[in-house]
């Protein structure tokens, strides 16, 4: 018994001392976030790095007028209200390098507001 006590108290210590809790094996972890500004006529930042299968929150902010952010073979296709944030949840299931576009007309450099989403 006193034993038994012994290794609770290890199991309790060492739980405490690593600063976490013990989480259920079906508890579903946070996805990682990753903050990405959207502002005429540029994504900050201009690339990516996501993960095969990880899923991951994208913190979209516009910080000026309206955008788009779209990309067909991620399914992203978010409406970025001027001066406000979106979060997209996206899990990639293929490896390669995408192009994410600004697909509302937000002035004469919109054509080129792309950015680089690259899964490894």
């Amino acid at each position: 018994m006193t034993r038994i006590r012994s290794l609770l108290a290890c199991l309790v210590l060492t739980t405490v001392a690593s600063g976490g809790a013990v989480r259920a094996a079906d508890e579903p972890a946070s996805p990682r976030t990753i903050a990405i500004t959207a502002r005429r006529f540029e994504f900050e930042p201009k690339e990516i790095h996501l993960k095969k299968g990880e899923t991951v929150k994208l913190k979209v902010a516009s910080a000026d007028v309206s955008h788009g952010f779209f990309q067909r073979a991620l399914k992203i296709d978010a409406e970025l209200a001027a001066e406000k944030t979106a979060e997209v949840l996206v899990t990639p299931q293929q490896s390669g390098t995408y192009t994410l576009i600004c697909d509302h007309f937000c002035g004469s450099g919109h054509g080129n507001m792309k950015m680089t989403i690259v899964v490894e």
